[in-house]
């Protein structure tokens, strides 16, 4: 008898142990976890269930700021004035005046740390015209990225019909936004004062308290309505390890916060990013049409890696190139072809973009001409031995 208790009390065990590690998000509707560099998700729970993910919604919108930035159309020292619209807005504010004028940086701190729907507002009639056509520009630039399950019908995240996003796409949004490192400037602080136009100062905390109590994590946004309930979009490294986590329809904010501990320290304690390949390394010669020179150097457009267990070891692989020429001009950075990954079975473990070492120039006239003489001086040698 004693034995079948045993085993019966193993078995409970064992059951009750494999559920808890299944369960990482017991309080969320709906939750991921994704390793940001490969994308490959870690754990999962109604990850595509459409909800409303209340000011999680500025994580699209500061991804078409930062666009703005990084593509020269937006300078974080340009100005933009506060529209009564923006004055207006309800929810969580930075308590904007119509008529003042603050900076983008200035915004951007209201927008990342305090969640300012009056600061998000006044963004996007700067980028868009109109906060309708900003969330026109950002619902086209979300399904290119392949966020396909979510509409946004305001960039501010306040409850509105056919409003919506999933946890799946929460996390593709967000790693999109962390290509753009320098966000992480601005979700990263924990308190800071906005200084106002009368020479008053607001003091802007952050609503998302990992920041300050969980070592690693630097990001991304929180949100909150009664119909969404408490959400959180976070983002965590240690050393070479950045991951993304999602919560959707906590009910406390206690439990938004460890619900995404427990992702977080699930994944922590059981992978590890073995890194292949740096960017920048080599991979080979390809030849150059139309080039100053022939041939170039390709090399890593990123990181190669791959994500193992921490008991796992790592092995060797070896590189495919998938570009054989190119065509000038290219500068460096531009993406020239592929790179596969594959390990010592023949198996393609990934691909990775390539670009050229350095940039390649197109020849001109004269460059044809000193071809031409080089390959009839070559011919005259051969011909003489």
């Amino acid at each position: 008898m004693k034995k079948v208790l045993l085993i019966i009390m193993s078995f409970l065990f064992l059951t009750l142990g494999v559920k808890a590690e299944e369960d990482f998000a017991p309080n969320a509707k709906s939750a991921i976890l994704v390793d940001n560099l490969s994308g490959k998700v870690l754990y999962e729970k109604n990850a595509d269930e459409k909800l409303p993910p209340a000011s999680m919604t500025k994580l699209g919108s500061m991804l078409l700021i930062m666009e703005a930035i990084d593509n020269g159309s937006l300078k974080l020292e340009d100005k933009v004035t506060i529209s009564e619209e923006a004055a207006n807005m309800g929810g969580s504010q930075v308590f904007l005046q119509a008529g003042e004028v603050y900076s983008v940086h200035d915004l951007l701190k209201g927008i990342a740390i305090a969640s300012g729907n009056d600061a998000v507002v006044a963004m996007a009639e700067k980028i868009g015209g109109s906060q309708s056509a900003f969330v026109e520009m950002l619902n086209k630039r979300l399904k290119e990225i392949g966020a396909v399950n979510t509409n946004f019908v305001n960039a501010h995240g306040l409850d509105a019909e056919g409003h919506y996003s999933t946890a799946r796409d929460m996390s593709i949004i967000a790693r999109e936004l962390l290509k753009h490192k320098k966000i992480l400037e601005y979700t990263s602080i924990y308190e800071e004062y906005l200084e106002k136009n009368d020479g008053s100062r607001i003091w802007l905390v952050n609503t998302n308290k990992l920041v300050r109590f969980y070592e690693g994590v630097d990001g991304l946004k929180t949100g909150f309505t009664k119909t969404a309930g408490y959400c959180l979009t976070a983002t965590a490294k240690k050393d070479n390890f950045r991951l993304v986590s999602v919560v959707m329809g906590e009910d406390t904010t206690e439990n938004r916060s460890s619900d995404t501990v427990k992702m977080l320290n699930y994944a922590f304690n059981t992978f590890k990013i073995n890194i292949i390949k740096t960017k920048g390394e080599v991979l080979g010669k390809v030849r150059v049409e139309h080039g100053k020179q022939d041939f170039t150097n390709v090399v890593l457009a990123q990181d190669s890696t791959e994500l193992l267990k921490n008991t796992d070891k790592a092995i060797n692989y070896n590189f495919n190139l998938l570009v054989d020429k190119i065509k000038a001009p290219v500068k460096k950075g531009d993406i020239v072809g592929l790179a596969q990954i594959i390990d010592d079975a023949g198996n393609i473990i990934d691909e990775v973009d390539v670009t050229v070492e350095k940039d390649v120039k197109k020849a001109n006239i004269l460059d044809y001409m000193l071809k031409n003489l080089i390959v009839l001086a070559k011919g005259k040698t051969l011909l003489k031995q």
